[in-house]
């Protein structure tokens, strides 16, 4: 229970009351309670108002079990990001680190030395509706996201009553802005990368990420049924190498086309289980840059389209398969995307229009001779 004492004023010499600022200067309502640890705690107000919404406020907490100590959000945001990240270790590190550019570049420059306690919704939808000027709607929702997962952090440590970030509203993203290669673009770009073309083949026509394709081991290939199992990935994390799992941590199995299966005959037949697929000049892991600068880029100045870069060939794969006939659900079994709603938000406008087809068919079922007509 929160008792509300006036405590501020007392009888002096000639018994009138004289003002008091044991408590505090300028206050004089004194709220006192026990916190569910069953420590005796107080905080002082200047208005009997304010002390009793604070006393109401407490003791529907201690009743219901969503007890905030007043003084839990007194951690400044630049010190909770830090621990937030500290705590992330369950993530992959490359996800991790680009948090930590989301906190170092964005969060910490504006929030770093204020209060948990003090952020409100209202000052983070103005901030928020600022960061348009200068990124992306959809770099906005990444800077927001991580934001509100701190703060959601914070709700669940008892530091917080709600997430101030919940409930902001974001900025409209455009539509994805994909480039596609057709069949005839990858054979040139393939024939231009060289003894490194079948590197460019394989990302069009399987949709592996990178780091997917620079994990992959000679035991995980299946020439016969035509069948790749991508069960890791390898990413490269300030310099250094970090493997782990693929990005939603399931593994899956991809299909080869045909005309693949020789051109990676040589690589697989013959080799340890444990042997990349697709090593680099040294045998060691492929890192994408050095494929890049080595040849890629130079591939790509020369046949189109500018400034392609390899992930792209990953939406190219999406793009052929979905041509060829592919459904949604092989298209995200095929990228690995965790939902299918993922795939259709990034694919969907690729997908023919069959509105006319569903509406043929529905016309001709109610049309069909066995069926009464009024």
């Amino acid at each position: 229970m929160a008792d509300i004492d006036d405590r501020w004023h007392r009888r002096g010499p000639d018994g009138k009351l004289e003002r008091t600022d044991r408590y505090g200067v300028g206050a004089r309502w004194l709220v006192r309670w026990r916190d569910p640890e069953g420590r005796q705690r107080k905080k002082s107000f200047k208005r009997k108002a304010e002390a009793e919404n604070f006393a109401a406020s407490l003791e529907h907490g201690l009743r219901s079990g969503s007890y905030i100590a007043p003084d839990a959000g007194r951690v400044r945001v630049g010190e909770w990001a830090q621990r937030w990240l500290d705590a992330q270790r369950h993530l992959a590190p490359s996800t991790v680190e680009r948090y930590r550019g989301v906190v170092q570049t964005h969060i910490v420059p504006r929030w770093g030395n204020v209060y948990l306690s003090s952020v409100t919704h209202a000052d983070v939808q103005a901030w928020v509706s600022g960061l348009v000027e200068d990124l992306a709607a959809t770099s906005v929702a990444k800077v927001h996201r991580v934001f509100s997962l701190m703060m959601a952090w914070a709700v669940r440590d008892a530091r917080l009553a709600r997430n101030p970030a919940e409930g902001v509203k974001l900025p409209r993203p455009a539509l994805p802005d994909h480039r596609y290669l057709d069949h005839d673009q990858v054979a040139r770009l393939a024939e231009r990368c060289g003894d490194h073309g079948v590197v460019v083949r394989f990302l069009a026509y399987t949709g592996l990420r990178w780091g997917e394709l620079a994990a992959l081991r000679v035991g995980r290939v299946d020439l016969r049924r035509r069948r790749v199992q991508v069960v890791e990935s390898v990413t490269e994390v300030n310099g250094s190498l970090v493997w782990g799992t693929p990005k939603t941590h399931e593994r899956r199995s991809v299909p080869i086309p045909r005309f693949l299966v020789d051109q990676l005959r040589p690589r697989v037949e013959g080799r340890p289980d444990d042997a990349l697929v697709f090593p680099s000049p040294r045998g060691e892991v492929l890192r994408v840059r050095n494929f890049r600068r080595r040849v890629f880029d130079a591939a790509v100045r020369e046949v189109g389209p500018e400034g392609f870069h390899p992930h792209e060939l990953r939406h190219t794969a999406a793009s052929l398969a979905i041509a060829s006939g592919a459904d949604v659900k092989i298209v995200q079994q095929m990228l690995g995307h965790k939902t299918a709603t993922m795939t259709l938000d990034l694919y969907g406008h690729l997908f023919p229009d069959r509105l006319d087809e569903i509406a043929d068919r529905m016309d001709q079922a109610v049309c069909a001779p066995n069926v009464p007509h009024d």
